[in-house]
């Protein structure tokens, strides 16, 4: 059992393409912490499979160290990097020798989906972002998972990473020192709200995205929870308790857009992400997201290219 005033250690694990902004989620929220601290509470290694420089996404590099085989750290973080098959967030192994020394291990995005695809957990007990949310339910036939932005089962917790990352870590900061201290931590930040674990991750399509206004954030909660059978604006209006003219108007206003776009785009932006991160035929994307017929015909005038264009030619660069 830890006590304050020692020094809590944590590893942190990059695969090449890592997310630069989980990165630095995790290590600011610490380097502040230290800063403020008398006595810095935390130190941290980078950790890779084989040690050396690893690249991020946005092209930032740092120097790791070798994955330990007898690790000692008090907590392994393991970041994403934007593709769940990735070889290096395989890690099953690595992730049993630290739990099997009472480590809480920390498995952001991409790096709990593969643990959740490897390990067979209980889904319904982890999280990941909802970007993921369609692969795995492409494999296991059904998402169980809780959109939550967090999750903690065992000695293993699961997280959304991105944005989400910084209210992990002030919660974890909150076990070591001072709920002042986190606090302070959080206001340096500009991090004005520390978010409860079970908060379930915006724009996931469970949540609405907060414009402000309540009416119209209401109307596009609907349209995100009814992409694959889309309600017609006539009857969402008559939900919202409104005439078609004052929707309009508050799509015009705040959104410079129209409800019908709005929510065709909507649904075709979750197309792309399906046929990009899934192997679902065309045609099952396109019921996936309300699109009976004519799918290949709409996205084309849309985006000038057709569905199995795109994902011929994401997947050529993707390859290179």
């Amino acid at each position: 059992m830890m006590t304050r005033g020692e020094t809590t250690t944590i590893d942190i694990i990059v695969a090449e393409g890592f997310v630069l902004t989980e990165l630095a989620a995790v290590v600011d929220t610490l380097r502040i912490c230290n800063r403020i601290s008398a006595l810095p509470p935390f130190s941290w290694t980078y950790r890779s499979a084989k040690g050396g420089m690893v690249r991020s996404s946005a092209e930032a590099m740092v120097e790791t160290e070798q994955i330990p085989q007898r690790p000692d750290a008090h907590y392994l973080f393991v970041l994403g990097n934007s593709d769940q098959d990735c070889p290096a967030l395989s890690l099953t192994h690595t992730i049993a020798a630290y739990t099997h020394r009472q480590s809480l291990v920390v498995l952001l995005a991409e790096a709990a989906s593969r643990y959740i695809n490897d390990s067979g957990a209980d889904m319904a007990g982890h999280t990941t972002h909802w970007e993921n949310s369609e692969l795995i339910k492409e494999r296991h036939g059904y998402f169980g998972t809780n959109h939550a932005i967090a999750a903690q089962s065992g000695e293993i917790m699961t997280c959304a990473g991105m944005g989400a990352t910084v209210d992990v870590m002030l919660a974890l900061i909150g076990r070591h020192v001072s709920q002042a201290t986190k606090i302070a931590v959080a206001n340096i930040l500009l991090h004005d709200k520390i978010r409860d674990f079970s908060t379930v991750q915006p724009f996931s399509g469970a949540k609405g995205t907060g414009t402000g206004d309540r009416e119209l954030d209401q109307c596009i909660e609907i349209m995100q929870a009814n992409i694959e059978d889309p309600i017609p604006i006539g009857e969402l209006v008559a939900v919202l308790g409104m005439s078609n003219r004052s929707l309009e108007r508050k799509f015009r206003t705040q959104l410079d857009t129209t409800p019908n776009r709005f929510y065709r785009e909507l649904r075709l932006t979750k197309a792309n992400n399906l046929l990009l991160n899934t192997t679902m035929s065309v045609r099952d994307v396109g019921l996936a997201c309300g699109f009976s017929n004519g799918f290949s015909g709409l996205y084309k005038s849309f985006y000038g290219i057709t569905p199995f264009a795109l994902r011929k030619l994401r997947r050529g660069e993707k390859n290179n």
